[in-house]
């Protein structure tokens, strides 16, 4: 087995995110690198490091990429650490320390670890790597959970849209739960695109237009054609951060329709007043929180609007003052 290099920084959870873009990696090596980002300790939620594996030793240019990327580290003065690992499987130290989780129905593994034999649990297998979401974060979990109390509490769709998916884990989870529906996935980030595709293939996920497939694509927001030419959803999945949320709100809120259910996380505690407000400026209204440390999943739903209704005069004709209103 080939040596291993692995690159580690600290960065803020935003910049740990931006770091893994592909095209961010720019150097003199032919290999590519492959990027998991942890958080260093829930008690302090935008404090994140980020782990690069490389085939071979990193030149001067990915550890300046790495270092102008983090904008935190870099204005500290921190320097990469670069560790030879040797012999050592990366893919098997990526994975330490990621336990099999259950959130609700969902019993998530990596591929070193076997998935449960429970015949009321749904296995999903996410391996750390080069994109966000392998499900032991708080934001990840509480969207697993959030999902799950959806199915429980009768909610059925048949249009999903996951926006920012990742790994493409709550797009499959969303497929798991409601099979008939047609599920559109997408992330800016072309490594996030491929690595869902991939995840798919190793759960069995079908890729497709159709009902019961995922669809894949790379997109800023919601612009790409395939994603406008599906609205309106009746489930939108957007596990990002904060200030995405709030600026991606109009487009969410074009893309819906009346009863149109939102699942907002990626923020903190004290952002939730507002995410939340830029969604209510939207016509939604907010109808669950859940709480995992400091990071709350919001549940929304679109409003059915229709303006203000006046008590007709009993003189006039039920026409002349027919306003239709809010109800």
């Amino acid at each position: 087995m080939s040596q291993t290099w692995k690159v580690s920084i600290p960065c803020t959870r935003a910049e740990a995110r931006a770091l893994a873009a592909d095209n961010l990696f720019i150097s003199s090596s032919d290999s590519t690198p492959t990027i998991v980002a942890s958080e260093t300790d829930p008690k302090r939620p935008d404090e994140w490091m980020i782990d690069v594996y490389c085939e071979e030793k990193p030149d001067s240019e990915m550890l300046t990429n790495l270092l102008h990327l983090s904008a935190s580290a870099e204005q500290d003065g921190i320097q990469p650490i670069v560790t030879l690992l040797g012999d050592e499987d990366w893919v098997t130290l990526s994975q330490q320390g990621l336990e099999p989780l259950r959130a609700g129905r969902f019993h998530v593994h990596t591929s070193s670890d076997r998935p449960s034999d429970d015949p009321k649990l749904t296995n999903i297998c996410i391996d750390a790597g080069r994109a966000f979401g392998t499900g032991h974060h708080e934001t990840t979990m509480g969207c697993l959970q959030s999902l799950d109390r959806l199915r429980r509490t009768g909610h059925r769709f048949r249009n999903i849209a996951d926006v920012g998916t990742g790994t493409g884990l709550l797009a499959f989870a969303a497929h798991h739960l409601w099979r008939d529906a047609k599920i559109i996935a997408s992330d800016i980030d072309p490594v996030a695109v491929d690595v869902t595709g991939t995840n798919a293939r190793l759960n069995n996920i079908p890729q497709g237009k159709g009902r019961s497939q995922i669809r894949l694509v790379q997109s800023n927001g919601l612009d790409h054609p395939a994603l406008r030419q599906r609205t309106p959803f009746d489930l939108v999945i957007a596990n990002i951060l904060a200030g995405p949320l709030v600026a991606l709100a109009p487009q969410i809120a074009s893309a819906s329709g009346a009863g149109t259910v939102l699942l907002l996380a990626g923020l903190l505690s004290r952002q939730k007043a507002e995410v939340v407000r830029a969604y209510v400026r939207e016509g939604f209204r907010l109808k669950h929180s859940r709480l995992d440390n400091e990071w709350p999943c919001l549940t929304l739903v679109k409003a059915r609007k229709y303006g203000w209704t006046r008590k007709p005069h009993r003189k006039k004709s039920p026409l002349a003052s027919d306003y239709f209103g809010e109800c």
